[in-house]
C-alpha cells in the first residue's frame, strides 16, 4: 500500500490523539489544562491564589447547583470571574472591545471520564481579537499562570 493512501490514517489517529488529550484542541481561543483535583478542590485553589495576589474575586457561579434547583443532573461546573480594575482598565482604554471578554474568567469543570479541567480564554488570542496594544498582552497573560498553578 502507498503512504499516501495511510496519510488519511494516520492524519486521524493524530487529531483523535489531539482531541483525547485536550477536549477543546480546535483553534478556537479557548486553552483546557487538566487539575489533579476535584472541581470543589480547584475552585478552592484558585480562589486562595486570587487572595493571596490582592486579585478580586467578582464572582463564583455554580452551574451544576443551578442546574440541580431545576431538576437538571449535570457534571461539577463553576465558573469564576476575577480582575483587577488596575490591570483590566488600561486593556479597555486601549481597545473598548475588550470590554466583552473582562473580567477574565475561569471554568473548573469535570469531564465524563470524571477528569477535572481548568479552562480559560488564550490571552494572545484575546489580543488578537481586540487588536490590543503587545505591551498589554501582560495585564491578561497571569491568567495561564493562575490556572497551571491551581491545578497541579
Amino acid at each position: 500500500m502507498t503512504t499516501w493512501l495511510l496519510a488519511p490514517l494516520f492524519i486521524g489517529i493524530a487529531l483523535s490523539v489531539t482531541l483525547a488529550a485536550n477536549p477543546t484542541a480546535k483553534d478556537n481561543g479557548i486553552v483546557s489544562i487538566p487539575s489533579s483535583h476535584s472541581v470543589d478542590e480547584t475552585v478552592r485553589r484558585v480562589q486562595d491564589i486570587l487572595q493571596a495576589k490582592g486579585i478580586t474575586l467578582f464572582a463564583l457561579i455554580d452551574h451544576s447547583g443551578e442546574a440541580e434547583k431545576v431538576g437538571i443532573k449535570m457534571r461539577p461546573t463553576k465558573l469564576l470571574i476575577f480582575g483587577s480594575p488596575k490591570a483590566g482598565t488600561p486593556l479597555m482604554l486601549a481597545a473598548p472591545t475588550i470590554a466583552i471578554d473582562l473580567p477574565l474568567k475561569i471554568l473548573v469543570w469535570e469531564d465524563a471520564q470524571g477528569k477535572v479541567w481548568l479552562t480559560y480564554n488564550n490571552p494572545d488570542y484575546l489580543q488578537q481579537r481586540h487588536d490590543l496594544p503587545a505591551n498589554l498582552l501582560q495585564n491578561i497573560a497571569v491568567v495561564g499562570a493562575l490556572a497551571a498553578a491551581a491545578g497541579k
